[in-house]
């Protein structure tokens, strides 16, 4: 997967690497905002219940 999305960036190798340390950033960006928020409140870690 890496390969194929590296094969398909444009530009030489600074250019590529420029774009995937973008990619990176975005998907890293997108999962703390968006999808992180969205889940935590459906996750049962805020009910946690200590005693015999």
């Amino acid at each position: 997967m890496y390969g194929w999305i590296w094969r398909h960036l444009p530009g030489g190798a600074a250019l590529r690497t420029a774009q995937a340390l973008v990619l990176v950033l975005a998907v890293v960006a997108l999962l703390l905002f968006v999808v992180f928020p969205w889940v935590e409140p459906r996750l049962p870690f805020t009910s946690v219940t200590v005693g015999s």
